[in-house]
């Protein structure tokens, strides 16, 4: 206290000539409106730069919440895309039987709590695992394609077998016909993977999107893998094509794990 009051004893004459020149400056204000008008537009300026600035930190410290709320809803959108309604068409008019939804796949989502994406045998880690539902052999995609494949998984806990992974195979196809093959990795390039088994008289061509087949009960048929970045014909057959990922793969964040609901009816039947 002595402190402030020796403060203002020590700067007496100039705080006295900021008052004074406070006094002199809202008197002006007051009685020019030009003078008002401008204060006005100047502090409303000052007031929303403030404003925005602070919206913009606010919107930035929601992100995770907006990733996460967007991620939710991706996942509600594949599921009822996923679910069909049967119906009895008869030759006047349209009756509904009744509506059952048959969903074959069903979307959580999750979080890359931790990733490789340099080493032969590069795997992911979510924070979802056994409590919520998460097995071996489920798929991992986002929104701009395939991730990899879950390996193991604990109560809480899962590691992902990523594609950017040499012991990885995954069945997959052109997108502009029915030609198909399988995705490997020969190590050389995070952002690059390879097709194999194309046949000679499929015709690719630079650009070409691949897609998973659906032919496996891991992930459905038209999720999006890459494009195709080169290819060579050596001996009347295709050899290196090349592929790039549509994801960034030293840049994943937000994961939805794939169920298909009926995948052990299926692979009870082939093993009969």
């Amino acid at each position: 206290m002595h402190h402030i009051i020796s403060f203002f004893i020590r700067n007496k004459y100039f705080l006295l000539f900021l008052l004074l020149e406070f006094i002199a400056l809202i008197f002006t204000i007051q009685n020019h409106s030009y003078h008002k008008s401008k204060f006005i537009n100047s502090s409303n300026a000052v007031t929303g730069f403030i404003y925005d600035k602070f919206n913009i930190i606010d919107k930035y410290s929601n992100l995770k919440t907006e990733n996460i709320a967007l991620q939710q809803e991706n996942n509600r959108l594949h599921n009822l895309f996923n679910a069909t309604i049967k119906r009895t068409f008869l030759p006047s008019k349209i009756h509904l039987d009744s509506i059952k939804y048959h969903q074959k796949y069903q979307y959580k989502n999750a979080r890359i709590i931790n990733n490789q994406y340099l080493k032969a045998t590069n795997t992911l880690t979510i924070d979802k695992g056994k409590k919520d539902s998460i097995f071996q052999d489920q798929g991992v995609i986002n929104h701009k394609g395939i991730i990899g494949i879950v390996a193991n998984t604990s109560n809480h806990y899962a590691t992902v077998m990523s594609i950017l992974n040499e012991n990885t195979k995954i069945n997959a196809r052109l997108k502009k016909n029915e030609h198909y093959g399988t995705i490997t990795w020969n190590t050389k390039n995070y952002k690059i993977v390879q097709l194999e088994d194309i046949p000679i008289q499929a015709t690719i061509s630079v650009g070409d999107t691949i897609i998973t087949d659906g032919k496996s009960t891991i992930f459905p048929e038209g999720i999006l893998i890459g494009k195709i970045d080169s290819f060579k014909i050596v001996n009347n057959r295709y050899q290196e094509i090349n592929v790039k990922l549509f994801n960034d793969m030293s840049a994943v964040k937000y994961v939805s794990i794939v169920t298909n609901l009926e995948k052990n009816e299926i692979l009870k039947l082939e093993n009969e």
